[in-house]
């Protein structure tokens, strides 16, 4: 796997986002994320968006982080947002989300990010397994679903 750079309106991006727009559909039947977000949220400075490639080329895992500060929805100053975190569903259990999330975290901490934070839900228990297996701990609720029963927030020092 070859991880690469991309803006978060590649054609790549925008077909891996569409399968995890439909994954979460699925999981919550609520139509997908509907967190707004903005191709220049992962733009560096101020976040990253990454696609890996297998070996064929073919897009199978992306993730990104945005830059957030102190805010009405719970974020504090230094957070780096993990969002769209995704492996396609033949590839999964072969370590490629964690490859990307190190990746993430990495550039994060170089852009002066302190502290990784993300946002999921109790019906993804793999990506919960995956986080806290990473050493994220539970935090104080964020974001667009900050009062969804469901959601689950988690924070890792960068």
């Amino acid at each position: 796997m070859h991880i690469h750079r991309a803006p978060f309106d590649h054609p790549d991006a925008v077909k891996l986002n569409d399968e995890v727009q439909a994954e979460y559909h699925e999981r919550y039947g609520d139509g997908g994320d509907a967190t707004p977000l903005d191709p220049s949220d992962f733009r560096p400075p101020n976040g990253v968006y990454l696609i890996a490639y297998d070996g064929a080329d073919r897009p199978v895992a992306t993730g990104g982080w945005r830059s957030q500060d102190r805010n009405d929805e719970g974020n504090e100053d230094g957070d780096a947002e993990l969002k769209r975190m995704y492996v396609i569903k033949e590839l999964r259990g072969r370590g490629l989300a964690r490859r990307m999330l190190a990746a993430l975290e990495d550039d994060a901490r170089a852009a002066g990010r302190i502290r990784m934070v993300l946002e999921t839900g109790t019906r993804q228990p793999e990506a919960i397994a995956l986080y806290t297996s990473s050493g994220y701990e539970p935090c104080a609720k964020f974001g667009y679903y900050r009062f969804y029963e469901s959601s689950r927030c988690y924070a890792k020092a960068l």
